[in-house]
């Protein structure tokens, strides 16, 4: 078995989506034997956010005390470390992460350099891009400005058109290959699942993530742009429509106006249990894609959705060009418009048992993370 080196983002941002995130990866190498360890580095002033203050600082403590409850969980106890803006090591200390670098076998980049030199050593190096098409843009760019862009062995990405004629994204000649979001399909085990005839279709999400992207006069923005094109959907359907938003600026007052209801994202997603305890209570998903994806058609999905729909909660989504390589129609559903979005609505309430059986049909054929650990490690000779 392999031994392999992950880089990702957990104690930077612990929320409940983006530790699961990072886990589905882990545990579905685990799954196959592999010895596999997670680093991360904060190299950069105020980029630690500590949930229960709401606030950004160098000080890690609050993350540290996540990645070490929930590591620990996955039999990960001594098998991680964090490097803090200080230059500081916790978890591993210095000397032993740096030999395990020089003995593994395989690294996989979740983020963008952060262990760049470190990583120089391992035999080879596998870069995941969870952002597609804006992605891309940020490497036109930099390529434009005749700017070093680090090199892998292997790219994958998210983005089932990516590298296709079908997007409008650029691949600035790298062979991207294609990943869906792997999920655990085990994490439920000890959460109950109640769905009533008034739980709210419901979403999680932040109203702007990053900077809105300019690139060649056009402008990409992010989920608070897309989220205007269906604004007015819960006027349209007699469901109960519920978003838990977080970021700068959410028009809070505008989204009641228009028969939201509107909770704090940072509320329902401060652990990985209040994050799946929330969609559990869902009578399904409605949710918009970062505007850029349906902008350039991407055919990016999410992992928030496909846990949905392991649950068997149907899923109603904004299309980004995922409808041409996920079944659409049963359980889920692909949408452009409000008016689509509730139509769709309102035939998985008439047949709820029926969408929900093929709702959990496609996590368990299209996001099973070993499975889709299994095929991506066997292209690469693991």
């Amino acid at each position: 078995m392999a031994r392999i080196i992950v880089n990702g983002t957990i104690v930077k941002y612990p929320l409940g989506g983006m530790t699961l995130w990072h886990l589905s990866w882990l545990k579905g190498l685990m799954s196959l034997g592999h010895e596999v360890y997670f680093v991360e580095k904060c190299d950069y002033e105020y980029g630690c956010y500590d949930v229960a203050k709401r606030s950004m600082s160098d000080d890690p403590t609050y993350g540290l005390g996540i990645i070490q409850q929930v590591l620990t969980e996955y039999g990960m106890a001594d098998k991680w470390c964090f490097v803090d803006v200080a230059g500081q090591y916790w978890g591993l200390d210095k000397t032993v992460i740096e030999e395990i670098f020089k003995t593994a076998d395989l690294f996989i980049e979740m983020e963008w350099g952060e262990w760049e030199e470190e990583s120089q050593m391992v035999p080879k190096r596998i870069f995941i891009d969870g952002e597609p098409g804006w992605f891309q843009i940020k490497l036109e760019k930099m390529r434009d400005a005749q700017m070093t862009i680090p090199h892998f062995d292997h790219y994958v990405t998210v983005g089932q058109n990516i590298g296709f004629r079908t997007t409008k994204s650029p691949d600035i000649g790298i062979k991207w290959d294609i990943i869906m979001p792997p999920v655990l399909l085990d994490v439920f085990d000890d959460i109950e699942v109640n769905t009533t005839k008034n739980a709210p279709f419901t979403t999680i999400m932040n109203w702007r993530s990053n900077k809105i992207l300019n690139h060649k006069g056009i402008t990409y923005g992010q989920k608070g742009e897309a989220f205007e094109t269906f604004i007015r959907l819960p006027e349209l359907t007699e469901a109960n429509m519920e978003v838990a938003v977080s970021g700068k600026n959410v028009p809070r007052e505008r989204l009641l106006s228009h028969k939201w209801q509107v909770r704090n994202a940072d509320d329902i997603a401060t652990s990985i249990d209040s994050y799946l305890r929330y969609i559990a209570a869902s009578f399904g998903e409605f949710t918009v894609a970062k505007q850029f994806h349906s902008q350039l058609w991407t055919g990016w999905t999410g992992d928030r959705m496909a846990y949905y729909l392991q649950l068997g909660k149907p899923v109603v989504q904004q299309d980004t060009g995922f409808s041409a390589h996920l079944p659409t129609g049963l359980g889920l559903m692909a949408v452009k418009t409000a008016e689509e979005a509730a139509d769709a609505i309102s035939r998985l309430r008439k047949d709820y048992r029926h969408h929900s059986k093929a709702a959990k049909e496609i996590a368990h054929e299209y996001f099973d993370a070993k499975k889709l650990m299994k095929k991506l490690l066997s292209n690469y000779g693991f």
